[in-house]
């Protein structure tokens, strides 16, 4: 993963040795003048404000303490699609046979010469395809030029336009994949630059972006069909025929499968010993089916249990399935409910929020 150096050359070497001396200084960052962030109003936020600071901003600069604010209030059109891909991120991390871990909003920190932060970020989605990479101190804080990068940042254009700011910072940061969605759903105010919904790809090739048709992160999952799964309220027959093909697209790179991942593996176990019991009456494919179903659930708690438990909420050893109705709400909706939650008791809250939109 490459980076630019203060002229604007490309440089990996440059970021590893970042990487290697703990610094991140050795990056950069466009100037203030070349940044645009349409949508967004400035407020005043000083540095010793930060850790108590709880509103999102898309982007504050150290020297003149200064952050940009997203104008118009957050809503579930501008969280839906970052909260969909996690749970698509479950389906497909299950059918490889490895996990992959979303870790939210996340704040990437370039810090200074003397190890103060100098400018942050404040991503919308980061997706790992290893999550044993990350090897972040603090799951919600990546340090540019010491941790590894996401396989995939995604980001939201509801109000706002990333690709005017936002889009260049991670150019020079030297980010891989960047997704930017526009939602299907309009909203209450106009966009900025006339923005139409779809997913546009940017690949880093060298030390520039370019849009691509198709994500490299994960092979052949076109744009198209991302933007439609991302803006569903349940998750189409289709959308689930190109997850499970994408899924067994990477494991077969990687020499994985279901089998490989401990949880699904035990469930399959079982459910083909039931399969080829029932089997005798109703054949072994209904069989597998069941197992299968079964298996799929379990993931599904385990991806809400994973996400409330790397927020630092502590929770009691039967959640999430001990929530009253718990195998009847979507997983789109478990997802939401666990990346908003704010105790084990919210959670049960928070799912009936989800579930009604």
């Amino acid at each position: 993963m490459s980076a630019l150096t203060a002229n604007g050359a490309d440089a990996s070497s440059v970021n590893g040795a970042a990487m290697a001396n703990g610094s991140s200084t050795l990056l950069t960052t466009p100037a203030l003048a070349d940044l645009e962030f349409p949508g967004c109003d400035k407020i005043h936020l000083p540095r010793d404000d930060l850790d108590t600071f709880e509103r999102h901003f898309e982007f504050w600069d150290g020297e003149t303490e200064t952050a940009w604010m997203v104008r118009e209030p957050v809503t579930s059109i501008h969280e839906n699609p970052s909260q969909a891909l996690a749970a698509l991120m479950v389906w497909i991390g299950a059918v490889r046979g490895s996990p992959i871990r979303c870790y939210g909003n996340m704040d990437l920190v370039l810090l200074d010469e003397s190890g103060e932060r100098h400018r942050i970020l404040q991503a919308d989605q980061c997706v790992y395809l290893r999550p044993e990479r990350a090897r972040m101190l603090d799951a919600m804080v990546l340090e540019v030029g010491r941790n590894e990068f996401p396989d995939v940042v995604l980001e939201v254009d509801h109000t706002t336009n990333v690709k005017r700011g936002k889009l260049a910072i991670y150019q020079a940061w030297g980010f891989p994949e960047i997704w930017v969605e526009v939602p299907d759903r309009k909203p209450r105010s106009r966009r900025p630059g006339g923005l139409q919904p779809g997913l546009t790809i940017h690949l880093r090739v060298g030390s520039e972006y370019r849009v691509a048709q198709r994500s490299r992160a994960f092979p052949g999952w076109r744009a198209t069909d991302i933007h439609d799964a991302m803006n569903e309220t349940t998750f189409s027959p289709a959308s689930d025929a190109i997850v499970e093909r994408i899924g067994e697209r990477m494991g077969a790179r990687d020499g994985t499968g279901p089998d490989d991942a401990p949880l699904l593996r035990s469930q399959r176990s079982a459910a083909r010993s039931e399969g080829r019991v029932e089997g005798e009456r109703i054949g072994r494919a209904e069989g597998e089916a069941v197992g299968r179903e079964a298996g799929l659930y379990e993931a599904v708690q385990s991806m809400a249990r994973s996400f409330v438990l790397s927020r630092g909420i502590t929770v009691s050893a039967g959640f999430p399935g001990n929530v009253p109705g718990f195998a009847t709400y979507r997983s789109d909706a478990i997802a939401a409910a666990a990346l908003r939650c704010r105790d084990e008791q919210d959670f049960a809250r928070q799912l009936r929020i989800a579930a009604a939109r």
